[in-house]
């Protein structure tokens, strides 16, 4: 007979707590920086927009693989922007309701950005073409290397069937 254990609630899962805190942060970032990005808007320091703005602050200072995006790099932004943003806030649900039919799309979220995206942006930023390399690499890991280290977090919790049956 296959028994089944019961989801913990989520004041039982206060690591999850973590994890609902930064993607709702990236919902917002996906928003704010990836979708401006993949929308090919150009950013210019007079813009109206403050997002925009605040977009080239931060691409004129350390990051002009934003600041003048090759094709690819809108691709990858715009994935961001309209694939992962909405799938941020389908996580956020899931990680507050336990909901265990996050894990699949989870890790397949987790495996992508960090290996197929982060390798690619990161390889670039760091070794690629002169003109699209980083300026600051410390405030470029600042920014970015959370969108590469709690995706792999988000993937050891998610490793075992039936993630919110157990604390983590």
């Amino acid at each position: 007979m296959l028994q089944t254990q019961a989801n913990l609630p989520l004041s039982q899962r206060k690591a999850d707590y973590f994890f609902i805190i930064i993607f709702s942060l990236f919902i917002f970032t996906s928003i704010v920086s990836d979708a401006i990005s993949g929308l090919a808007i150009p950013l210019r320091p007079d813009h109206p927009n403050f997002w925009i703005r605040g977009n080239y602050w931060y691409a004129y200072q350390c990051d002009p693989l934003i600041l003048t995006p090759p094709v690819w790099m809108q691709f990858v932004a715009g994935l961001s922007g309209f694939v992962y943003g909405p799938f941020y806030i389908l996580l956020v649900y899931a990680l507050i309701q336990g909901k265990n039919w996050i894990r699949l799309p989870a890790v397949m979220y987790a495996t992508a950005i960090s290996v197929l995206t982060g390798i690619v942006v990161f390889g670039v930023e760091f070794f690629g073409e002169p003109q699209w390399r980083c300026l600051n690499p410390a405030k470029f890991l600042a920014f970015n290397l959370p969108y590469v280290i709690v995706p792999l977090l988000l993937l050891m919790r998610m490793r075992k069937p039936m993630p919110f049956t157990r604390k983590w």
